[in-house]
C-alpha cells in the first residue's frame, strides 16, 4: 500500500515508525513531516490546510490510504474532501469531529446520552460569565469551545484566575476558539487517557496512559500541549475500564451513530477519575501527542491493519497486542514554550541514541545539511520501554541529559504519579 501520512509532530513521527513496520506498506510519504519522519518515510513539501494541494498529490501519487495526524485537519473536513475522490481516510467526517472542535458540542451529547461528566455552563458574551463564575466561586474551569493547541483551558484556583481567563478568551486570545467559552466544575481525582478505535459501529479498546500538562515540575506553570505521558497507566483498573467503555464510550458512539453522524477514527478520552467513577473531561478527535508515543513503542500488532479496518468499516474480529512493559516519554521543548522562544538553535547527540528500547521521536525539527534545528515548541520525545515505570523513566532520562541542547529544557517528574503509586 501506498500510504501518504498528515502532519509534523511527535504524534506523527511515532505513527509514521510504527507504519514503517507493516508488511503491507510499499511507500510511505509523510506532508509536511520533519527531520525524525524522513528517516522512515518520505517528507512531501504540502500545506496540510491546502486541501486541493493535498487531494492532488493523493491522485498523482496513486495514493492507497490517507491517515491523517492533528487536530486542525481533522476538525477541518479534510478526511471528508479525501473520501469524496473515492480514497479511504482515517480520521472521522467533520461533523462527527466536533467531539474535538465543539466542547459544547460533547457536552450536549452528554446531556442527551446520560454521559458522566462535570457540571458545566455556555457563554457567548464577557459579563454573564463573569457573573457566572462569581456565583459559583472557585475553583473552577474555563474552557475555550474550539481548538486552542492545547492551551485553551484553564483549571483556575482562584476567582482572579477565573476572571483572567473569560477576559482572555473575550479578548481574543484564542481567536474564534474562544468566541464562546464553556465553565465547568472543578474535578476532584486524577486523570487518565484512554484511546478506543471505532469504525462507525464496531470499537476497539487500545491501551490507557497519563499525560503532564502543566510546564513545571510538580505540575507548575501553564499549560501546555503535554510534557510527558507512561502508558498503561496503573490508576486504570479493569474494573474502571468496562465502566468506562460501558458508561462513556459505548453511548458515545450509538449516540453519533443515532444522529447520523457515525464515527470512525480514534476516539481519545480525557477522563477524571471521581470518587463517583470515571467522568468525561473531553474528546479528542486523533491520536494524542505525546500519548501516540508511548502507545506505539508499546504497540506490537500491525497498525497498518488496525488503522484500514477502522476507516473502513471492518473493525469487528481484530485485536490490538501490547508489549507488557511500560513506555514512558519526555518532552524536550524549547525554553520559553509555551509562550515565546528561539528558533533555529542547533541540537547534538539526538540521533544516535535510538536502541530496541529507547526511541527520540522528533516534533519541532528540520535539517539543516547535517546540522537538526529546533524550530518548535516541542521539539523532541525522548521515550523509553521499560519492565517498571521506574526503569522506564531512568532510561528516557539517561538519554535526555546526553542531548546536548542548551536551549531546550524538560520536566524531571514524568511518570511521578506512578512511581509514588508502586512506593505507598
Amino acid at each position: 500500500m501506498r500510504v501518504l501520512l498528515i502532519g509534523s509532530g511527535g504524534r506523527e513521527h511515532a505513527l509514521a515508525w510504527a507504519l514503517a513496520k507493516s508488511p503491507r506498506l510499499t511507500r510511505l510519504f509523510v506532508a509536511p513531516g520533519n527531520a525524525g519522519t524522513a528517516k522512515v518515510a518520505e517528507n512531501v513539501a504540502l500545506d496540510p490546510n491546502d486541501h486541493a494541494a493535498v487531494l492532488d498529490f493523493v491522485k498523482s501519487q496513486n495514493i492507497d490510504f490517507v491517515v491523517i495526524g492533528p487536530d486542525a485537519q481533522v476538525v477541518a473536513g479534510l478526511g471528508d474532501d479525501v473520501r469524496a475522490i473515492g480514497i479511504p481516510c482515517f480520521g472521522p467526517s467533520k461533523q462527527a469531529a466536533q467531539l474535538e472542535g465543539s466542547k459544547s458540542f460533547t457536552k450536549a451529547l452528554c446531556d442527551e446520552m446520560g454521559i458522566p461528566t462535570a457540571a458545566y455552563a455556555k457563554f457567548d458574551a464577557e459579563a454573564p460569565a463573569l457573573a457566572y463564575i462569581r456565583a459559583q466561586g472557585a475553583p473552577i474551569v474555563i474552557k475555550a469551545d474550539g481548538l486552542a493547541l492545547g492551551k485553551g483551558v484553564t483549571v483556575a484556583m482562584t476567582l482572579e484566575e477565573a476572571e483572567a481567563a473569560i477576559r482572555d478568551c473575550f479578548a481574543g486570545a484564542f481567536g474564534a476558539s474562544g468566541a464562546e467559552v464553556v465553565i465547568e466544575e472543578f474535578l476532584e481525582g486524577e486523570e487518565v487517557s484512554v484511546f478506543v478505535l471505532c469504525d462507525g459501529i464496531n470499537s476497539l479498546p487500545l491501551a490507557t496512559a497519563q499525560d503532564h500538562k502543566r510546564a513545571f515540575d510538580g505540575d507548575k506553570g501553564p499549560n501546555t500541549g503535554g510534557m510527558g505521558a507512561y502508558s498503561p497507566a496503573p490508576v486504570m483498573t479493569p474494573e474502571l475500564m468496562e465502566r468506562t467503555l460501558t458508561e462513556i464510550i459505548a453511548p458515545t458512539i450509538s449516540g453519533m451513530a443515532a444522529r447520523g453522524t457515525p464515527y470512525q477514527g480514534v476516539l481519545f478520552a480525557g477522563l477524571m477519575l471521581t470518587q463517583d467513577g470515571p467522568k468525561l473531561i473531553e474528546y479528542n478527535a486523533r491520536f494524542g501527542d505525546p500519548e501516540t508515543q508511548v502507545l506505539m513503542m508499546r504497540l506490537t500488532s500491525d497498525l497498518l491493519d488496525l488503522l484500514l479496518a477502522t476507516a473502513t468499516g471492518q473493525l469487528a474480529g481484530h485485536t490490538a497486542e501490547w508489549d507488557p512493559r511500560t513506555a514512558l516519554t519526555v518532552v524536550l521543548a524549547n525554553r520559553g514554550y509555551p509562550g515565546s522562544y528561539r528558533k533555529g538553535t542547533e541540537i547534538r547527540g539526538a540521533e544516535s541514541l535510538d536502541t530496541d528500547t529507547l526511541r527520540v521521536f522528533h516534533a519541532g525539527t528540520r535539517r539543516d545539511g547535517e546540522r537538526l534545528l529546533a524550530i518548535g515548541g516541542r521539539v523532541l520525545n525522548v521515550t523509553a520501554l521499560g519492565s517498571s515505570v521506574e526503569e522506564a523513566q531512568e532510561r528516557a532520562y539517561r538519554a535526555v541529559d546526553a542531548i546536548d541542547w542548551p536551549d531546550g529544557f524538560s520536566r524531571r517528574d514524568i511518570g511521578w504519579r506512578a512511581i509514588a503509586r508502586t512506593r505507598a
